[in-house]
């Protein structure tokens, strides 16, 4: 005779920055340690050349030890081979006859070097159609298989804390609309997610919104909180995702939810591009010789180095020579810009930009805590100061787009400001303080802070130990 499940509940939060897990027993919330420092993973994965793979902060630091000063050497693709016959011998003889097969070479797109492929912010694509399969040394990988890994590593870590009872089943995260245009994004994306946490063993599986799963987590942390009706505002790593509730008697209804492609990690890109751009060589001359020997001086192509600079998991790549070449001859070319383009190949040659970014998160988050903040990276001589007024500037359409998300939540919803009772405000970039303003004007009095990083984990274990459809 079989023994029956204890109740419990199981949630899983697979984000595009960052992934937790909780368990809840019905009295006390656990929240799953994925990492040793802790219950938040960075949601990455590296597969190397034997096609093994590591998950969470392992990935991102394998993939920073097999990069960090090599040079990057592209080869050919062969994109095709044709045949031709070749004959021996003088005229009027019987010749040999020989088939000679040459290769058709494509542009140098091969990295000869690369010692695996780190695969970071992979939601994104789940609703993109077009995107099936990616490439991993010469082997195909559907996007599935790319994040089946880290669902592995969260159940496995759920399945030793829970010992005995199976850990096959839970309330699994989702964005309200996956990133991307397609009108059937959300259908495709949530199946591709279906039959990843399926090979991970997780087979019994409700989805649930982000946002409703924050507003749960806070309705248990709060249950005599005052009014019926709550907007929730989930500000993370990659989306923005917003719902509006009336709940009552721990029972609610979802009257609208609302999400878009936006979030903290647009906002480390754009204090990138305007604190470090300027002291990495952009706006600058590049001086060399002519065919005849004069002097030309063009701007420096920054352009070309802008997208990868951005774009961590692919910076390695700028250590080819085309692209250090010019570098050093901004270099050698002395004058006052010298410097700016000795930090830009300190970047390149030492794999820096992973580096960079994590000094931009840490920045970020101490102008949230006080009116100016400093960014030191001693790593490249580094030292620059800013205000909050002027990051604020700097987000100021990002901020737009927020303030437009919420006014289309509540159209949607039928309902204005004044209708709200509780604004729930979470995700780690809902902590900058201009988000924070932006809503204490349209809803006074109204707007309270819930754990930022792990509520949308929690509530989806309470959701799963109350068996909450959505």
């Amino acid at each position: 005779m079989a023994v029956p499940r204890p109740q419990l509940g199981v949630g899983i939060d697979f984000g595009t920055t960052n992934s937790a897990a909780a368990i809840f027993d019905g009295t006390e919330l656990t929240l799953v340690p994925l990492e040793t420092s802790g219950p938040i993973m960075p949601s990455a994965t590296y597969i190397d050349m034997e096609l093994q793979s590591k998950t969470g902060q392992a990935a991102i630091d394998q993939y920073i030890a097999d990069n960090t000063g090599r040079t990057v050497e592209m080869i050919p693709e062969v994109i095709g081979e044709y045949s031709q016959f070749v004959e021996h011998g003088s005229e009027g003889e019987t010749n040999e006859v020989e088939t000679s097969t040459k290769k058709i070479y494509g542009a140098a797109v091969t990295d000869s070097g690369l010692h695996g492929r780190l695969f970071r912010g992979t939601k994104r694509l789940l609703g993109d159609e077009r995107v099936r399969r990616l490439m991993v040394f010469d082997h195909p990988f559907r996007l599935v298989a790319l994040i089946t890994p880290l669902l592995l590593r969260m159940r496995q870590a759920l399945q030793q804390q829970l010992g005995t009872v199976e850990a096959s089943f839970g309330h699994l995260g989702h964005p309200v609309n996956f990133e991307g245009r397609d009108p059937h994004r959300n259908q495709l994306a949530l199946s591709r997610l279906g039959e990843a946490y399926k090979y991970a063993g997780v087979l019994e599986q409700k989805f649930y919104p982000e946002p409703i799963a924050a507003a749960v987590s806070f309705l248990h942390s709060n249950p005599q909180a005052a009014g019926e009706t709550l907007l929730t505002v989930d500000f993370g790593g990659g989306t923005l995702d917003l719902c509006v509730l009336r709940h009552r008697d721990q029972h609610f209804d979802v009257v609208a939810t609302h999400g878009i492609g936006l979030g903290g990690d647009h906002l480390d890109q754009l204090l990138f591009k305007a604190l470090l751009f300027p002291l990495l060589g952009k706006g600058e001359i590049w001086r060399r010789k002519g065919f005849d020997r004069e002097i030309i001086e063009t701007q420096f192509p920054f352009e070309d180095y802008a997208d990868l600079l951005l774009n961590w998991a692919v910076s390695y790549t700028l250590n080819q020579n085309k692209y250090t070449t010019p570098v050093q001859e901004c270099i050698e070319q002395g004058g006052t810009a010298k410097r700016k383009f000795e930090r830009l190949r300190d970047v390149i040659q030492q794999n820096l930009s992973y580096l960079l970014f994590a000094k931009i998160k840490q920045f970020k988050a101490e102008l949230s805590n006080q009116a100016q903040a400093r960014l030191d990276i001693p790593e490249i001589d580094v030292d620059v100061v800013m205000s909050r007024a002027e990051f604020e500037t700097l987000i100021a359409q990002p901020l737009a787009d927020v303030a437009e998300a919420v006014d289309v939540t509540l159209e949607q919803a039928g309902l204005s400001y004044d209708d709200i009772d509780i604004v729930l405000r979470t995700g780690g970039s809902s902590l900058i303080p201009a988000v924070k303003t932006m809503l204490d004007e349209r809803f006074p009095g109204k707007v309270v802070a819930h754990d930022p990083f792990t509520s949308v984990a929690a509530g989806l274990a309470i959701a799963s130990y109350e068996n909450l459809t959505a």
